[in-house]
């Protein structure tokens, strides 16, 4: 089945936890961008469904996989059966708590020769970014936005690239000029999931997809964003080499 794994296995701490947020920004995507096509899939009267994070970055709503046991361990089963009996935003926070202990279930598979000062590691780092649940549901805080947005006389460490590819101070949220993540009523960086937490915070936009990115988690420096005309994020750079 092809949401199962990739064809390399990871084995150290770094290429655990790079499959861990490959997958984590997949189901965040799944429940916060994509939440209406999402919803869509997990139609009750389909047999049970599981929601699959790839470490591509895509995301798969399908059948379990076939094999007993499974190459890797399975998400919840039957997910899309009690979509219409719960109210929506309920039913994605169950999804979300599910998806959660897979991702940490699949990451201590792959870690399962790490010894323990690595295991230690290996959840320390995982354990910095917020949870899917805490996301979906909310429970992380939003940012006081007005602080950062009134007469301009505070400097912005974040920089926002231009459609022109030129790189500029940003004078207003990231979220104040994407109408989509403005209405989840919070800025989330694409690949960890983390919020917009203001000064001194450098992230970067997607010239294709318009999402926004932290520039540590797409390895982008603001002397790197200088010299880049059109910036591509690694998502939408895979779906144009699929093609």
């Amino acid at each position: 089945m092809a949401s199962s794994i990739s064809s390399s296995t990871p084995r150290s701490i770094d290429e655990i936890f790079n499959d861990f947020t490959s997958r984590r920004t997949a189901i965040l995507r799944a429940l916060t961008y994509d939440v209406d096509e999402f919803y869509s899939l997990c139609d009750p009267e389909k047999e049970n469904m599981c929601l699959y994070g790839l470490s591509n970055e895509s995301w798969e709503v399908t059948l379990p996989a076939e094999e007993v046991p499974p190459e890797l361990p399975e998400p919840v089963l039957g997910i899309n059966f009690a979509r219409d009996g719960m109210n929506r935003k309920d039913w994605l926070s169950l999804v979300a708590v599910h998806s959660d202990c897979w991702l940490n279930s699949v990451a201590f598979y792959f870690g399962a020769r790490l010894n323990r000062n690595e295991r230690k590691r290996l959840f320390s780092l995982m354990n910095e970014l917020p949870t899917i649940f805490e996301i979906v549901s909310g429970r992380k805080p939003l940012k006081d936005k007005t602080t950062t947005t009134d007469s301009g006389s505070k400097s912005r460490g974040s920089l926002k690239r231009s459609n022109e590819g030129q790189v500029k101070s940003n004078s207003k949220l990231p979220d104040e000029s994407n109408g989509e993540e403005e209405e989840h009523g919070e800025t989330l960086c694409g690949s960890c999931g983390g919020n917009y937490s203001g000064d001194d915070e450098f992230w970067i936009g997607c010239d294709i997809c318009e999402r926004w990115y932290h520039g540590k988690c797409v390895k982008i420096t603001p002397a790197k964003a200088d010299s880049i005309k059109q910036y591509k994020c690694p998502s939408c750079n895979s779906k144009k080499g699929k093609q």
